[in-house]
């Protein structure tokens, strides 16, 4: 099936008005952790049958691009978990300076030694890595088995590489709140941007939230006593708040869907790995593009995505309180981050 990008195609605009500049695209559900907060112990994944081929997957951000989206960030569950995922990221890297501007990348680095040289080559400037702990029996009790080594050697690998490194930690009460400061420290050591993120209610898991839940505000009130922040208007097209730390290159982002909604700028739509495009993180609510390629091609994806902007809803549903069910059923691996 030929990419059809047309430059004129209708823009990308939700009955609200807001511009939709960026598509996160979840390439797989699974991964080699098992976060707490993310999913549970024993995961059911999609069957593969199920999931977009990578194909289908390009087709379908070609399209975007064409309708004038700007970054693209390949997420997943583990993005490098999935097979040829390189020669996705070169097909969608080929677009930069075309209609695209950024393609970057989620990943817990677990294998992104072995991969960062070839992210770099297929055009790829900076990627997210999901880090919430550097102890060593820290990082294996929230991952539940993973080795902390082989994350910060995926770190190292990706910045010998030549890329920039932004590190997302989620702020978890009792568990790795003591960490933040050292890991801002370290962070701005390394040449690092950070980004701590309050844990959101997706899908059932094991433990209740609430006993985690961690107001960002009450964590940068004490940053601020530690680190000369200053408020910095830099905008990654994500919903992160920034603050540059003083003497460094590093920046400080909060992303909190609770207690700071982000709603009103909202410029982001996801499409999951089994062809869901979510219009909203928040809302179970979505259209099927898997069915659209499959059926009708581009033309009935054009469609699709018209239906899902004139749906996507003013503002996402999270709330967090004891006992209280997830704002969605599904979990965070299958809609990407």
């Amino acid at each position: 099936m030929a990419s059809v990008l047309a430059p004129n195609a209708e823009k990308l605009v939700d009955r609200h008005g807001r511009a939709i500049r960026y598509l996160r695209i979840s390439v797989t559900d699974r991964c080699d952790l098992r976060c707490r907060y993310c999913m549970a112990e024993k995961m059911t994944f999609l069957p593969r049958a199920e999931l977009l081929s990578l194909e289908e997957i390009a087709l379908i951000a070609e399209r975007f691009v064409a309708r004038g989206v700007r970054k693209i960030r390949l997420t997943g569950g583990e993005p490098l978990v999935r097979r040829d995922m390189i020669d996705l990221a070169r097909r969608l890297g080929r677009q930069i300076g075309t209609g695209l501007d950024e393609l970057t990348l989620t990943t817990n680095a677990t294998r992104l030694a072995a991969h960062a040289g070839d992210l770099f080559d297929a055009g790829m400037r900076r990627i997210n890595v999901s880090l919430d702990s550097r102890d060593p029996d820290t990082f294996r009790h929230i991952t539940r088995h993973g080795d902390v080594t082989q994350v910060l050697d995926g770190i190292a690998a990706a910045k010998a590489a030549g890329l920039r490194i932004k590190i997302n930690m989620v702020a978890l009460k009792g568990l790795n709140e003591a960490e933040i400061a050292p890991m801002l420290a370290w962070a701005a050591e390394q040449g690092h941007d950070l980004t701590l993120i309050e844990t959101m209610p997706l899908g059932a898991i094991d433990e209740d939230r609430t006993d985690r839940f961690l107001p960002l505000p009450r964590v940068l009130a004490d940053l601020r006593d530690r680190f000369d922040l200053a408020p910095d208007d830099h905008a990654s097209g994500g919903p992160a708040r920034y603050w540059r730390v003083a003497g460094t290159g590093t920046r400080l982002g909060l992303i909190s869907p609770l207690t700071g909604n982000f709603c009103a700028t909202c410029n982001r739509v996801r499409l999951s790995t089994d062809g869901k495009l979510h219009m909203c993180l928040g809302h179970e609510d979505s259209v099927d593009l898997r069915a659209a390629i499959r059926s009708g091609g581009l033309p009935q994806v054009d469609a699709r995505i018209d239906e899902a902007l004139a749906r996507k809803p003013e503002a996402h549903d999270f709330r967090i309180a004891p006992g209280a069910a997830p704002a969605v059923t599904r979990h965070m691996s299958v809609t990407g981050g």
